[in-house]
C-alpha cells in the first residue's frame, strides 16, 4: 500500500499545479513542442495506431493525451489529481475530441495495447514501483507495450541545475521523486517477464523548455543538438531523461 503521508503530500503538490500553473505552463510554446514530440516517440516506439487502447498512468490535466488522441482508437487518462482531471475533462469536451476520457484514480478497466507513465514511475515511492511491472504486464493485451519517460539518476543537466539553478530544479520537483537508475528500473520490468529496454531521450531539451517556456524555436535547436549527441554512446548514459520501452511477450 502506498505510504499514506508521500500519497498527501503528493496529492496537495499536483492539486497546486494544476489550479493555473500547469495550464498556463504547458501551453508555452517550447513546452508544447516537447509534448510533441513525445507523442511522436510513443507512436514510434510502440507502434500505437489507429486500433490501439492507450492507457496513461498520471495524465495530469490531458495535453499530451489529447494530442495522442487523433492517432489511436482510444485514450483513458487516470490521475490522483481531481484538479487534473477535470481540467482534462473541460479540455477534451471544448476540443471535442470523443475517443479521450478522463478518471480520478490510478487504474482503469480492461487491457490496453499501449500503457503510458510520462514523468511518473519517479513520483511512485519503492515499494510501488517494484510493483508496477507486474501491474503492467496484466492491463497489457497481448503483444501490448509499455512507454515510460523518467529523469535518470546520471544526468549532467541535474547535476547542472542543482548548482546554478536550485530554485528552478525545487519549482519542478515534490518532496518525495527523485532522480532514477535507468539499467534498475529496465531491469524490473524484465524480471515482470517483459521484453524490457532502455532508450536515452534527450539532454539539455526537456530542461531548456522548462526553464525557457516560451522559446519555441530554441527548443527546436535544441533538439536537434540533443539528437546528434545521442549518436555518441560515450555521452548517452549522461542524458537527462530515459524512455522504458517494455512488450509484453504472451
Amino acid at each position: 500500500m502506498p505510504d499514506p503521508e508521500v500519497l498527501k503530500r503528493e496529492l496537495a503538490y499536483h492539486e497546486k499545479l494544476y489550479s493555473g500553473f500547469a495550464q498556463r505552463h504547458f501551453a508555452r510554446p517550447a513546452v508544447r513542442l516537447l509534448r510533441c514530440h513525445t507523442v511522436a516517440r510513443i507512436l514510434h516506439l510502440t507502434g500505437a495506431g489507429k486500433q490501439s487502447r492507450v492507457l496513461s498512468l498520471g495524465c495530469g490535466i490531458g495535453d499530451m493525451e489529447l494530442l495522442l488522441a487523433p492517432y489511436v482508437a482510444e485514450v483513458v487518462g487516470v490521475d490522483l489529481s481531481p484538479a487534473a482531471i477535470r481540467q482534462a475533462r473541460a479540455d477534451a469536451e471544448r476540443l471535442a475530441i470523443a475517443n479521450a476520457r478522463f478518471e480520478e484514480g490510478s487504474d482503469a478497466e480492461g487491457q490496453f495495447d499501449v500503457i503510458m507513465a510520462i514523468f511518473f514511475l519517479h513520483h511512485l515511492p519503492d515499494g510501488d514501483l517494484a510493483d508496477l511491472p507486474r501491474q503492467v504486464d496484466r492491463r497489457l493485451a497481448p503483444g501490448g507495450t509499455f512507454y515510460s519517460l523518467d529523469p535518470s539518476r546520471r544526468r549532467l543537466s541535474g547535476a547542472l541545475g542543482r548548482l546554478l539553478v536550485p530554485w528552478m530544479m525545487k519549482r519542478y520537483q515534490t518532496p518525495d521523486e527523485r532522480e532514477l537508475d535507468p539499467e534498475a528500473i529496465c531491469r524490473l520490468f524484465s524480471a515482470a517477464g517483459l521484453d524490457a529496454r532502455v532508450e536515452m531521450y534527450d539532454f539539455g531539451s526537456t530542461p531548456l523548455a522548462g526553464l525557457f517556456p516560451g522559446w519555441g524555436w530554441g527548443y527546436g535547436f535544441a533538439r536537434e543538438f540533443d539528437d546528434w549527441l545521442l549518436g555518441f554512446e560515450a555521452l548517452r548514459k549522461r542524458g537527462s531523461n530515459f524512455e522504458i520501452v517494455a512488450r509484453a511477450t504472451r
